[in-house]
């Protein structure tokens, strides 16, 4: 099948169950599409037991799509630039220092107790897993997805204060957790001594680099467009510099994320707005990237959805994603208890943030795509059933609940 074809289908079944999922089911989104996608592909499955042409179809079609490049590679950087566009930046500066820690410090921290917990979990159910592969599952499920948490929060009317905490981890800690992960991935693999020197330089290269060339990108482009007034080439100039910047970080070995991150908040810092946009400029490129976040999101959401036809249906890997949920949630709890009690009082943190923290903080398809990358020698059918399991209860569970949540919580 041609990328064309493969690219035409998705979109086609995305429309379509977007349509049932407004028409019918009123679900958010993101959360709709992957139920839908889901059932869908569990009637499938129930369908083979007659006719497994269906089915065959359906695998032939998932097995051509490299999940981890499309999503990695091509959309991350257009969903991290449209999230970052539409991100109140005055609040998150007020908050960068929490924000910081929770990116960094939380995120290493919540690797390590994951890594831990599986560990001795996974001997419970008679799985035997070397530790640094635990190490490396606790990596690529640590950072919550920025993608799955700012889909689901434009669906919550949460307190300003609350969201820029929530989207700011997640549009930062991305980064990081891949740095982590690549990491422990090079001492699993047994490629190499690593030292703290080589962790620190890969940090320094991957984050700090993404991070300037994000800076460079979001000033060239704010001086592209306070030159000139036509919203029609604005709004390409502002393509080009997620493309093209993206393909440039690939090429320098930087951090794409980051880089369109950071990209993105400048661009729509109100100041930039204000200095380098008219008011139909401005309206343009919002509805613009506001169409581009949609359609990707619905086409990632039904590849998650679909990705279900290739586990390995083993009892005991389920047995053991349903009892990680808890301690999942449990050790992001404690990752976040430090830096927000040193904070709660100087920022005027609302009532039981960790509590909302954790239960918003949703995973999504960067944790399946991390697992995907893992080899058979690390348990990769193992941690990729426990990985999709988390996903799934993490935007259905979590994500239908957290807004009523907030709501219980903030009056």
């Amino acid at each position: 099948m041609s990328l064309f074809a493969i690219i035409s289908t998705l979109v086609v079944i995305a429309a379509f169950f977007g349509y049932i999922n407004v028409r019918f089911l009123k679900m958010p989104t993101t959360i709709g599409l992957m139920v839908i996608t889901i059932v869908f592909t569990l009637l499938v499955l129930a369908t083979s037991m007659f006719d497994n042409t269906l089915l065959e179809q359906e695998k032939l079609f998932i097995t051509q799509i490299d999940f981890k490049t499309v999503l990695l590679d091509v959309m991350l950087s257009f969903l991290l630039f449209a999230g970052a566009l539409h991100t109140n930046f005055q609040q998150l500066k007020v908050q960068r220092k929490p924000i910081l820690i929770f990116a960094t410090f939380s995120t290493l921290i919540s690797t390590f107790l994951i890594g831990v917990f599986s560990f001795f979990l996974l001997k419970l159910v008679n799985i035997d897993v070397n530790f640094v592969y635990c190490l490396l599952f606790g990596a690529l499920i640590s950072p919550t997805d920025p993608i799955a948490v700012l889909g689901i929060l434009k669906q919550v009317a949460a307190p300003k204060i609350l969201e820029t905490k929530i989207v700011g981890e997640s549009l930062f800690n991305d980064g990081v957790g891949v740095v982590v992960f690549l990491t422990i991935y090079q001492i699993a693999k047994g490629s190499g001594t690593v030292t703290f020197g080589t962790i620190a330089e890969m940090f320094l290269v991957e984050v700090v680099g993404g991070i300037a060339l994000g800076l460079l990108l979001g000033w060239f482009t704010y001086r592209l467009l306070k030159s000139i007034d036509d919203y029609d080439v604005e709004v390409i100039i502002t393509l080009a510099a997620v493309m093209g910047g993206t393909v440039l970080a690939q090429y320098l070995h930087l951090s794409a994320p980051l880089a369109m991150v950071t990209a993105g908040l400048i661009v729509g810092t109100d100041t930039v707005r204000k200095s380098s946009m008219s008011k139909i400029t401005e309206q343009y490129v919002d509805k613009f990237w506001e169409l581009i976040d949609i359609l990707l999101n619905t086409v990632l959401f039904v590849l998650i959805g679909m990705e279900l036809l290739i586990l390995t249906y083993n009892s005991m890997y389920i047995l053991a994603g349903l009892l990680l949920i808890p301690t999942l949630l449990f050790a992001r709890y404690l990752s976040l208890m430090l830096p927000i009690k040193l904070y709660a009082k100087k920022l005027d943190f609302v009532p039981k943030t960790n509590l909302i923290m954790t239960w918003g903080g949703l995973r999504g398809g960067i944790s399946i795509a991390l697992a995907l990358s893992l080899t058979t020698e690390m348990h990769r059918d193992l941690f990729l059933v426990i990985t999709y399991i988390i996903v799934v209860f993490s935007i259905i569970v979590q994500g239908l609940t957290v807004g009523k949540l907030i709501k219980k919580i903030v009056k």
